[in-house]
């Protein structure tokens, strides 16, 4: 029975927590929204850059190469992730762990020769 007492006593200090951290943001904000002044007047919305008035659209097309290098460094970058702690602990885990990892790695070359093929990797 004591250990039940102490079970529930874990789970009720989590959703206290778990209470707070909803509620605080919600009563943070609403306190924000209820307290500031609202006076929207037309200086107030006009764009302000580093004091400067603004001579074209703030909005700038990218290439979608930015895109696409960003995606592949993404996609390399969790590979080095996933790679560092199976390199660590390679001795404990054994040969299961060391073809699973081949599957990975030739799972995202293969990736890697695609978006070649596909000239991803070509600056346009």
């Amino acid at each position: 029975m004591d250990s039940l007492h102490v079970y529930q006593n874990s789970y009720t200090m989590i959703v206290v927590f778990m209470l707070i951290a909803v509620m605080l943001p919600i009563v943070a904000l609403t306190a924000g929204r209820l307290l500031r002044p609202h006076e929207p007047t037309k200086a107030k919305r006009k764009i302000y850059e580093s004091g400067i008035e603004p001579f074209q659209d703030a909005r700038v097309r990218f290439n979608v190469s930015y895109y696409l290098f960003a995606l592949m460094f993404v996609l390399f970058d969790v590979e080095t992730v996933f790679l560092y702690p199976w390199a660590v602990a390679y001795e404990q885990l054994g040969i299961f762990a060391l073809i699973e990892m081949l599957m990975f790695i030739v799972v995202l070359f293969l990736g890697l020769v695609y978006a070649w093929k596909k000239g991803v990797l070509k600056w346009r």
